[in-house]
């Protein structure tokens, strides 16, 4: 029963991180993107809606607004990515042909475990994709005013970074709507998900897979 469980969750994840690197949206001449508001933005489902109890979205522009829905996609997409690791990084840990497989234990331990050299290739290589990610969907900051700090380019969908191997995005736009709140609703999961595994983890020094089988 636990290794089916096993499969079943890491399944899920695979599914969650597949959709997540399917470009959101592009559509440079939408009415959707020139009026980007809580209105038309995916991500709301039954029967929380569009949930925001503090009224962020309804005190953001446009331009604020497209900032925080591109922070909650690429926290989304990291998380599952993170989650997936969690499990992966655990289930095969002294079986692993990386490090001669001595890295063990929890897997909020692994990096610390990662030998001299391999951490600054895992910081220039996150750098680089998070140099590009800027270039593509960021203002250079020496074309923008200094109070407006973070700025979108105008014909930037929030999470729409180009990179589809698999050709998940459709042509459709409601079915690509669908797509988006799919991958924000497994990105938010995912979020919580991770969350749990580091703050239990640091509680009891076990890994999540031992709490499984255990």
């Amino acid at each position: 029963p636990t290794t089916n469980m096993m499969k079943l969750i890491i399944a899920s994840l695979l599914a969650g991180s597949a959709a997540a690197f399917a470009p959101a949206m592009n559509k440079a001449s939408s009415t959707s993107l020139n009026a980007f508001t809580a209105d038309n933005m995916p991500g709301a489902l039954a029967p929380m809606g569009f949930f925001d109890p503090l009224g962020f979205a309804a005190k953001a522009d446009e331009g604020t607004l497209k900032r925080y829905r591109e922070a909650e996609v690429t926290h989304g997409r990291v998380a599952m990515l993170a989650a997936l690791g969690f499990l992966v990084g655990e289930a095969v840990e002294g079986s692993s042909f990386l490090f001669d497989a001595q890295i063990s234990g929890p897997a909020i331990t692994h990096f610390t475990q990662v030998p001299g050299g391999w951490d600054a290739f895992i910081i220039v290589f996150i750098g680089s994709a998070e140099a590009q990610r800027a270039q593509i969907g960021w203002v250079d900051p020496a074309d923008a005013s200094y109070d407006q700090p973070g700025l979108l380019r105008e014909n930037y969908y929030p999470g729409d970074i180009g990179f589809d191997p698999l050709g998940l995005k459709p042509d459709d736009e409601e079915e690509l709507n669908l797509m988006i709140t799919k991958e924000l609703q497994n990105g938010r999961l995912a979020m919580l998900a991770a969350a749990g595994f580091l703050a239990q983890e640091a509680v009891d020094g076990k890994g999540i897979i031992e709490h499984f089988s255990s």
